[in-house]
């Protein structure tokens, strides 16, 4: 590292036009990083989270719920593109049910719920400089979703990669844009107080927020859940749920044994010869869904008292400038996590919620159960679960990773009601009704084949 790495990116930044606090916070993990901070959290530092308060025993009046909602900003992630699933525009463009997209049932969620509560509740997304035009286009058919004085979004910070070997901010020639990255979603923070929307919030009465990733169509608005976090008094707190088998590359909260102060660790946070126990699902039982809830004036606080840099766990990521392109460049991207500001807040605190809060779509395995009949489409436009246990689905990756893929082979979406398992290996059709039941396998026949025609075994 030299000084001049960190000057010529910090001048890159300012031709772009970014903020004070976006380049204070980038010029604080650059020299983390070159430092040699990893932010690693070796197993023998933490204690696991066992016994954390559960939503199912909250005892929350009407009156508190409603008095809560009523001062609850919403807040989705929407800086994602969707590119391991082959999308080049918000994921949350992509349509999940009658039609309707993730903004769409996001949109009508919130609707909803303000019928029900007789809230504002403002709805906010934090986009990318890839996401924001294509949002907003598709948000402006809803005319009545802003609210007065407030923003439908805010921008995302954008910083240099760093090459690797140098630790100067790379040129890409081939494609400009690559040579920026957003700095993981844990830029939230800065990004609401660098935008000037973490003012407007509050001069507009606003004193909690719930942020969740836009891809999570489980984290509607909830009264219940405000009127716990606000009489709670935490300044912070992460919803998390069991963890089964599924959920082993997961996120988790623990206890670090230093000062008792609750913490996440994710996978790029473990020693590799800790990853057995960061996967063991009965030593670590819950997982971080990343939905999150925030006390803003508690939060501007902090940000004041830190001079907008919260200093969460650094994650040093390595990547190739263009992600497509193996033999392109190394460089390093310096990243956060929103969910480790847990440790920043004094008397942060975390609740078990029902994993009905939790429906991600990270693949087409999850992006199939959605369009299933295991979910029922309310008129609230929640997802409902219509079985106990979810199936398991495993889809070729040879023919079902990506979306267009997946398109053009699944137009009738099988049933999965009486299903336990769903897999499909090789090249199938499914264009027709079609039930699972128990364990059910379409084996590779090495040509093409149609679900209800060919055989399934």
């Amino acid at each position: 590292m030299s000084e001049q790495g960190l000057v010529s990116a910090v001048a890159k930044m300012r031709t772009a036009g970014a903020n004070e606090p976006a380049i204070e916070v980038f010029s604080h993990y650059y020299r983390a990083a070159a430092a040699g901070v990893t932010g690693m959290i070796p197993e023998d530092t933490i204690s696991p989270l066992t016994d954390p308060p559960q939503l199912s025993d909250a005892a929350v009046d009407e009156q508190t719920a409603r008095d809560a909602i009523a001062r609850t900003v919403i807040i989705k992630l929407n800086g994602g593109l969707g590119t391991s699933m082959g999308l080049d525009q918000a994921k949350t463009l992509l349509p999940v049910r009658e039609g309707l997209s993730f903004l769409d049932l996001i949109v009508k969620q919130i609707t909803a719920a303000r019928e029900a509560y007789g809230a504002p509740l403002p709805l906010l997304f934090m986009n990318s400089f890839r996401t924001r035009d294509d949002t907003l286009e598709h948000l402006a058919k809803y005319p009545d979703l802003p609210v007065a004085g407030l923003p439908v979004d805010f921008l995302q910070n954008a910083e240099p990669k760093i090459t690797a070997d140098e630790f100067e901010p790379v040129e890409w020639p081939a494609d400009p844009t690559l040579e920026w990255c957003p700095p993981g979603h844990g830029d939230v923070y800065t990004a609401l107080v660098g935008s000037g929307v973490l003012d407007a919030l509050l001069a507009a009465g606003m004193k909690y927020a719930s942020i969740s990733n836009g891809d999570n169509l489980g984290a509607a608005p909830d009264a219940e859940l405000a009127g716990w976090f606000a009489s709670s008094g935490a300044p912070y707190a992460a919803e998390i749920c069991p963890r089964t088998i599924n959920d082993r590359k997961g996120g988790h909260l623990a206890i670090r044994k230093s000062d008792d102060q609750l913490i996440l660790r994710d996978t790029a946070q473990t020693p590799a010869e800790d990853m057995d126990y960061f996967t063991d699902e009965f030593r670590h039982p819950y997982f971080h869904t990343n939905n999150l809830w925030i006390d803003l004036e508690q939060l501007k606080a902090a940000l004041q008292e830190r001079g907008a840099v919260l200093g969460l766990p650094l994650i040093y990521n390595v990547k190739n400038v263009d992600p497509s392109d193996s033999s392109s460049p190394k460089v390093i991207q310096l990243e956060t996590a929103m969910g480790a500001a847990i440790e920043v807040f004094k008397g942060a605190t975390a609740i078990a919620v029902p994993r009905s809060r939790f429906q991600p779509v990270k693949t087409t395995n999850e992006l199939l159960l959605l369009r299933s009949d295991v979910f029922d489409l309310g008129p609230d436009s929640k997802l409902t679960q219509t079985v106990a246990a979810l199936p398991r689905i495993e889809l070729d990756g040879r023919f079902y990773k990506l979306i267009d893929q997946f398109e053009a082979r699944v137009t009738v979406a099988p049933s999965l009601k009486e299903a336990k398992s769903f897999v499909v290996a090789g090249d199938w059709t499914f264009d027709r009704p079609v039930t699972a039941v128990g364990d059910v396998s379409y084996a590779d026949l090495g040509r093409p084949a149609v679900a209800g025609v060919d055989d399934a075994v």
